[in-house]
């Protein structure tokens, strides 16, 4: 049988004005009281079975990290792990740290694939995520790197994210690149522009189809105060609709397994989409909601469970 996996890109967003502390997560006042610290990833876990792991991107995680997130989740529980940006964003890598990104080699791969092996070992990690900037054009050092890059993680899952319209101006060459090393193009909902890519959003590969919606906030997506304002959009259940189709006919292709995350992460929006989108596939919305989501986004009322354990009665509309 085929499993689809519904969750969010990253679940701790405790600062700014899209932060999820007194949205998803209980205010820090009224949280429940257990051993130590309040849990985010344990509470995220309660209701989603998997997560979208961003902060990999940004710098790769102690082995210790990586276990400490396989053991605070069920056993059922995957983590999607963003490959960290030296491999795919080198410049942003370069004006982060100063390094130079041309050294990539085999020790960067063996230090990441270190890294995410307590995750791997757990029998938690769905896969990893390749996401290339929009500047990442279809040429030939293009795609001999992403080929090379592919062949590095070959033991793993990895899906690729791509945007640059070139891509898919090309579509049988780039999906004989990534269908030959089994990785899955990512299909991704954003903001369209002269030179965005292009998609239908059918699978490539039969083993996981992979697919990421990440708002289409178009007014703040170049521009705008803080990053967090890029994903400031809330999809309806109408716009959804069409990607819990697309998943069905995906694994109704005979992909394994699917993946899909919301990544419009402001003030907890995702956690709303990701909810509507498992009622829509008729999953069940586990785990319980604070009255504070709920009235913010009323969609809610009728598919989720309150801390009171009252779910109303109804239709999603």
């Amino acid at each position: 049988m085929s499993v689809i996996r519904v969750g969010t890109s990253g679940w701790s967003y405790p600062t700014g004005k899209g932060t999820w502390s007194g949205v998803f997560y209980p205010p820090a006042g009224s949280r429940p009281r257990g051993r130590g610290k309040f849990d985010e990833l344990r509470y995220y876990a309660e209701h989603f079975d998997t997560v979208e792991v961003n902060s990999t991107f940004y710098r790769i995680p102690s082995p210790a990290t990586a276990a400490s997130w396989a053991r605070r989740t069920p056993r059922d529980f995957e983590f999607a792990l963003k490959l960290f940006q030296k491999f795919t964003h080198p410049e942003m890598f370069h004006a982060a740290t100063g390094a130079d990104p041309h050294d990539l080699g085999r020790a960067d791969v063996d230090a990441f694939r270190a890294a995410i092996d307590p995750i791997a070992s757990a029998g938690k990690l769905g896969a990893l995520l390749a996401q290339f900037p929009p500047s990442f054009k279809n040429e030939p050092n293009s795609s001999g790197y992403l080929e090379w890059l592919l062949e590095q993680f070959r033991e793993h899952d990895v899906a690729v994210e791509l945007r640059h319209r070139s891509w898919s101006d090309q579509p049988e060459e780039t999906l004989r690149l990534l269908s030959r090393a089994g990785a899955a193009w990512t299909q991704i909902d954003e903001p369209k522009f002269r030179f965005s890519i292009r998609q239908n959003l059918l699978p490539n590969v039969r083993t996981f189809y992979y697919l990421r919606l990440h708002g289409r906030n178009a007014a703040q997506w170049w521009k705008h105060e803080k990053s967090e304002d890029r994903y400031n959009y809330l999809y309806s259940a109408g716009e959804l609709r069409p990607f819990a189709e697309a998943v069905e006919e995906a694994t109704g292709r005979g992909v394994k397994k699917a993946y899909l995350y919301a990544n419009n992460h402001f003030s907890a929006k995702s956690v709303a989409n990701a909810a509507i989108l498992k009622h829509q596939l008729g999953q069940d919305v586990s785990g319980e909601y604070i009255d504070a989501m709920v009235e913010r986004y009323p969609e809610l009322k009728t598919i989720v469970r309150t801390a009171k354990g009252v779910r109303t009665s109804g239709k999603l509309i």
